[in-house]
């Protein structure tokens, strides 16, 4: 079948990007699922900080690419051997579509099975090769089993979680990336317990959704640390206790959390930011990094910080999270009213403006923008 996609030929750092248009709207043939695969009507994607990083080429990938990778949309058809979902079903697209055997997926930590990062890195499907091709017939790649700014797409059904159909697309779209890398890095990997200190750097969707999980979880105080006046405002409206600005953040911290918070959320990055964290954690404290920087980056840190001081320094990738168990919670506490992503909603687009969503992103300006990749939020 025919779907249009964006793809992205060559990486760019060329700004503003809505003038340099570094991804364009092609047409491509997309195949039918295979075993194990479905075919799913895209009905939002949420623009995310790591599109821009494969965009820019600090994320390395295989190219050319059809790029998106944090949706929501309606299973149109299943391959064969898929029983988890049906025509119909509402469903979640997640980045990570762990197999469900190897080592980290049996001792609970899908994030990192081995089978979906070669799958991921390569540019394929779980199950198989790239489905796409373009309109000179040669394969496009698929960016983390998804490719969702794309009409339709076909994933492995370990690449879906089914979704309550009452829940709206736009808010629903957040929770496949921001939501379960954000949240779960406080409720998983911190296991922020109620009534514990805690800090969050950088206050994009990731770091927003952090302040989100971490209100969910009865944390106090939750200081929230970004350059950007609007993203402090709007993380105190999301459950933050106290917003500052970077310049002076440590010795505020230090002086309201009578010496350090006891545990951070590093969601820029940037090596000079967690190593800020680490400064601003207590003895004991723990620092959990969600952010992607450049691989070139080195973190250069005082090493007494570890055994001397008992600080801890922990990776997240995509929250820690099990997303068949966190997604539906995390809707839950939406439906409770803790988790108010609709807040982080700054703008719905069509494909057709992906590079100036991308531009408004890399500016600062934007938090979450919704991709309207098939009419669906009109519907």
């Amino acid at each position: 079948m025919k779907t249009r996609a964006v793809v992205l030929r060559g990486t760019s750092t060329a700004r503003p990007y809505s003038e340099s248009r570094p991804v364009e709207v092609e047409e491509l043939e997309l195949g039918a699922p295979r075993e194990g695969e479905v075919l799913v009507r895209i009905a939002a994607a949420s623009l995310c900080h790591s599109d821009l990083s494969v965009v820019n080429g600090d994320r390395v990938r295989p190219l050319p690419m059809a790029l998106g990778h944090e949706a929501v949309g309606v299973v149109q058809e299943t391959g064969p051997g898929v029983g988890r979902v049906a025509p119909g079903d509402h469903v979640a697209l997640v980045f990570v579509p762990s197999c469900g055997f190897c080592g980290d997926c049996a001792a609970g930590r899908p994030a990192l099975c081995a089978q979906a990062a070669a799958a991921n890195g390569s540019g394929a499907l779980l199950h198989g090769p790239s489905l796409l091709t373009d309109a000179s017939g040669a394969p496009v790649h698929h960016q983390l089993g998804v490719s969702a700014f794309s009409e339709h797409a076909v994933l492995a059904q370990e690449s879906v979680v089914p979704i309550p159909n009452d829940i709206p697309f736009a808010v629903a779209s957040m929770f496949g990336c921001a939501v379960l890398t954000g949240a779960g890095a406080v409720i998983n990997t911190a296991a922020l317990r109620p009534g514990q200190s805690t800090v969050v750097y950088g206050l994009g969707g990731v770091g927003l959704s952090a302040v989100l999980g971490a209100r969910a979880a009865g944390a106090y105080p939750i200081i929230a640390v970004d350059p950007v006046r609007e993203k402090r405002e709007l993380a105190l409206r999301l459950g933050a206790s106290h917003a500052y600005a970077p310049d002076d953040a440590v010795r505020q911290i230090r002086e309201l959390t009578s010496g350090g918070a006891e545990s951070a959320v590093e969601a820029v990055g940037s090596p000079k930011v967690m190593a800020e964290c680490l400064s601003a954690v207590a003895r004991g404290g723990r620092v959990v990094s969600v952010g992607l920087p450049a691989p070139d980056r080195v973190l250069e840190v005082p090493a007494l910080a570890f055994a001397g001081e008992g600080k801890s320094l922990l990776g997240s990738y995509m929250g820690d999270a099990v997303p068949r168990r966190d997604i539906p919670r995390f809707l839950e506490l939406w439906r409770a009213g803790l988790m108010p992503v609709e807040l982080m909603h700054t703008g719905t687009l069509p494909l057709s403006d992906i590079n100036a969503a991308m531009e408004e992103l890399a500016s600062g300006r934007a938090i979450r923008q919704v991709i309207d990749t098939s009419g669906m939020l009109d519907a």
